[in-house]
């Protein structure tokens, strides 16, 4: 065996090699890190936060957890659900984690948002590790300020579209203030899982969790692509999609969600997608058993690089066809 110990401090621009999973730095993917992403095509960012959460904390914790689960799928052959290895195709960098002053809540958003904008500029494709679900508002808030209004794919248990008054953060409203504000068009934005109560939508489409158990991934990816458009969308995964039983690490469960198999194939089905952006959140590992939250985060994570790999124009690289009988 090779030895190719700290991947994230010796190795390549390029594909996945071998090491220990028990072993080594836990970059994302085992990709190296870098705090300037100048010249690569997606820059990671952990943001471990939780001072925005309704129920339990300890989202804090989740960068650090979903980047030791990654260790596990980052081997060499690539995700057998895409033909090919994405970072054989892609120069991923991880730049760590973001640097905030957690006794000044105030600051925290426009700190995120000014980090993101940062990494932006450098023309790299910006993939967050939450935290809980309120990070996306600030990220989503950095590239509106590039590309203009968003379409919005929000994989969900809960809408997070309640309404807000005055400055207060939550995770549970932002999307309003997002609407509200004019950086995402409801008209090009989707909300996949759903099965919390909120009447308003505020012109949000609902993919609901019974419309998800009813129709075939394929079907649901294509009305998500129908909404989407060819437009600048971005993606955002809060794990409590999941049914519990498959992501029990996280502050706010809610029983009759999808499984994991179900939410990478709509993922794959997504291929093509212009997202300028996506991220995986609310992994809350004091909850989880096994890590298994911190696991499906990371699988998700690994799916969402291979859609950054088919917008890159990675020839020959797409989604793997469906087995056969």
């Amino acid at each position: 065996m090779t030895d190719t110990t700290d991947r994230a401090f010796t190795g390549g621009a390029y594909g996945m090699g071998l090491e220990n999973w028990f072993g080594g730095a836990t970059s994302l993917f085992r990709r190296r890190y870098a705090r300037d992403p100048s010249g690569a095509d997606v820059a990671v960012l952990g943001v471990p936060f939780d001072q925005a959460v309704t129920n339990r904390p300890g989202t804090r914790f989740g960068p650090r957890a979903v980047r030791t689960a990654s260790s596990a799928v980052a081997w060499p052959g690539g995700p057998w659900r895409w033909t090919d290895d994405p970072f054989a195709h892609l120069d991923v960098v991880d730049t760590g984690d973001l640097t905030y002053d957690i006794g000044d809540l105030p600051a925290f958003a426009a700190t995120l948002e000014a980090r993101a904008a940062e990494i932006i500029a450098t023309g790299a494709k910006l993939f967050t590790l939450g935290g809980d679900h309120f990070i996306t508002y600030p990220i989503l808030r950095a590239h509106a300020a590039r590309h203009g209004p968003l379409g919005l794919v929000q994989f969900d248990s809960h809408s997070d579209t309640w309404r807000d008054t005055g400055p207060r953060i939550d995770h549970g409203t932002m999307f309003f203030r997002a609407v509200e504000e004019g950086i995402i068009d409801p008209a090009r934005s989707v909300q996949v899982g759903i099965r919390s109560g909120n009447e308003e939508t505020f012109g949000l489409t609902t993919i609901d969790a019974d419309a998800v158990a009813d129709h075939p991934p394929a079907a649901v990816a294509e009305r998500i692509r129908q909404i989407a458009g060819p437009g600048p969308s971005y993606l955002t995964f809060d794990i409590d999609v999941l049914d519990p039983a498959f992501a029990p690490g996280t502050g706010t469960p809610v029983c009759g969600g999808m499984t994991p198999n179900t939410a990478e194939r709509i993922l794959t089905g997504l291929a093509g997608v212009p997202f300028v952006g996506m991220d995986v959140v609310e992994v809350s590992p004091a909850y989880d058993v096994s890590e298994i939250t911190a696991l499906a985060a990371a699988t998700m994570a690994l799916n969402m690089m291979g859609l950054f790999a088919v917008m890159a124009g990675a020839p020959g690289f797409g989604p793997r066809p469906t087995g056969a009988l």
